[in-house]
């Protein structure tokens, strides 16, 4: 489950960062009408959400977590902020399954 992680918290939060620089081109976009920055920061958010998505799925297989709860992370990759506390709870929830396991 350690392998599974590493690729987890990076991209935790590297599409953390990416939707708060995604919102700061919407606000650009819709606010200012400045429209160029968001025509390149919106599918490479998309790219990446896609990636962090199979991370998850990667890593709550291997953690035999339910759907929910990996639904529940999936969706912390669409709020703001949302995403880097997600990540240290998950990683939190790892470590204590692995040294729950190494203590069986």
């Amino acid at each position: 489950m350690e392998s599974a992680l590493k690729p987890f918290r990076a991209l935790a939060y590297v599409v953390g960062v990416m939707l708060l620089v995604l919102c700061v081109a919407m606000v650009l976009r819709y606010g200012f009408d400045v429209a160029g920055m968001s025509k390149v920061v919106a599918p490479i958010h998309g790219f990446l959400y896609m990636i962090y998505l199979v991370t998850v799925l990667n890593l709550g297989m291997k953690g035999r977590w339910t759907w929910q709860y990996m639904l529940g992370i999936m969706i912390g990759g669409t709020v703001p902020f949302l995403s880097f506390h997600i990540e240290r709870r998950v990683t939190q929830r790892v470590h204590q399954d692995i040294a729950a396991a190494a203590e069986a």
